[in-house]
């Protein structure tokens, strides 16, 4: 069974701006013939990486919602150009809009099991919740609606 990981995606106001943002890093990528992976680096090495490279995700926080997720290719000890042990979170940059659910703040990242994930959307429920102003998407979910 894949263990996941859980990170907020600080300063992001949506599903749209994070795959912005997604897209703008993979075509700098593709301008410097770099490979088209996602990279996201962080302090901590995560200590269960056989089980996140099993078929892993990477679960985004967004505006207090787990929102989206992409898929965890590979996991990169290093050490910074200062000395200080970082770690490169490889993902595909194909960002999956999940069904919405509330979460609270919290500092760097946290393992999900498989079982608490939250499922993903269709493309065609993705689209048309995405589509809705933010505002009426939380309020729908907080009625119980979404």
């Amino acid at each position: 069974m894949p263990l996941h990981l859980i990170k907020l995606a600080v300063g992001c106001d949506s599903v749209k701006e994070l795959k912005g943002w997604i897209a703008e890093r993979m075509q700098t990528a593709k301008k410097k013939g770099l490979p088209q992976h996602h990279i996201h680096i962080t302090r901590m090495v995560p200590k269960r990486d056989a089980e996140i490279l099993s078929g892993g995700s990477l679960y985004w926080v967004i505006k207090g919602e787990i929102a989206a997720r992409e898929k965890i290719i590979g996991i990169e000890p290093f050490r910074d150009k200062d000395g200080i042990g970082r770690c490169r979170i490889v993902m595909q940059p194909k960002v999956i809009s999940v069904s919405p659910r509330p979460m609270r703040p919290f500092q760097g990242w946290r393992y999900l099991t498989d079982d608490s994930v939250p499922p993903d959307l269709g493309k065609s429920a993705a689209g048309s919740i995405a589509a809705m102003p933010e505002p009426m998407r939380r309020e729908l979910r907080d009625l119980g609606l979404l």
